[in-house]
């Protein structure tokens, strides 16, 4: 038998590689909606734990009972101090939120720090510069995951930037970046001509992330090698992108908002390990026996 010469098979092996590289991320059925709320804050994110949601806008914080949906407080600050806070997260006794000066360039991001009980600020950390715009922020373990946004100069973003440039970074307990990953081009273009505006790690390890303006939460992995993260699935919401986060006191609940209609809503999200299995079982029971 002919030998086949060995850059003809590297190049079958790089192209059947490429073809699995390339094989398309599922869609999995849609989040299915647990509870609805309207709240007058409902502009960027909301933030939850075990007895209220906290949603925001860009000045202003507001306490809902989880129940009733009613506000038992809110906290408003001066615009120029606070011109564009995006989203928060529950941190023990805090509320812990990204905040930046968009649209103003150059972009500068702060971490703002509020007592959870009475929504009182207390402290503030302005981030070293970064390319992008801060959207979100959690801590996981001993560091600080953050989303940096970057958007074309005609909305709002620095020249030369798009969303392609949009950033996950790691930081230490002292706000010291430690690593940072690029989204991939299945989700990039997903945000196009915005990015990334909400963030929060699962209780599976994976990374879950919004856009701007389209109803979907993407899963994301840490990638074994390099520095661009894995898109694992894409789920459908009831809400159209802006800032997210997981309800740690009840099992795989994601709270979400609709800044178009001021809704807060909770949305179960299905264990991915299950949702996937069955999506391929799906795919199997389709394909005709053979003859």
């Amino acid at each position: 038998m002919r030998a086949i010469p060995f850059l003809i098979v590297s190049a079958l092996l790089a192209s059947a590689g490429s073809a699995q590289d390339a094989a398309p991320v599922p869609t999995l059925a849609p989040a299915s909606v647990i509870s609805r709320f309207v709240a007058e804050e409902a502009k960027q994110g909301v933030a939850v734990d075990a007895r209220f949601f906290y949603p925001m806008s860009n000045n202003r914080i507001g306490k809902y009972d989880k129940k009733t949906g009613k506000r038992v407080a809110q906290w408003e600050g001066p615009r120029a101090l606070y011109p564009h806070m995006n989203s928060c997260v529950v941190d023990g006794a805090k509320l812990v939120c990204a905040a930046s000066n968009y649209p103003a360039v150059p972009m500068s991001s702060a971490v703002e720090f509020f007592q959870k009980t009475t929504l009182r600020h207390v402290r503030s950390v302005s981030l070293p510069p970064m390319p992008g715009s801060l959207t979100w922020i959690e801590r996981r373990g001993k560091a600080w995951f953050a989303g940096y946004a970057n958007y074309p100069s005609d909305h709002g973003g620095e020249p030369g930037h798009d969303h392609r440039w949009t950033l996950l970074v790691r930081f230490d307990a002292q706000f010291r970046s430690t690593g940072s990953w690029h989204l991939p081009d299945s989700v990039l273009s997903r945000f196009a001509p915005m990015s990334c505006s909400g963030g929060s790690w699962g209780d599976d390890g994976l990374l879950y992330v919004t856009g701007h303006d389209r109803p979907e939460l993407y899963a994301l992995r840490l990638p074994e090698a390099g520095s661009v993260l894995e898109h694992v699935a894409t789920i459908p919401l009831a809400t159209g992108g802006q800032a997210i986060a997981w309800d740690r006191s009840s099992s795989r609940m994601l709270w979400s908002l609709d800044r178009q209609t001021k809704n807060v809503v909770s949305s179960r999200i299905e264990p991915l390990s299950l949702a996937l299995k069955a999506g391929r079982e799906t795919q199997a029971d389709a394909v005709p026996p053979p003859e």
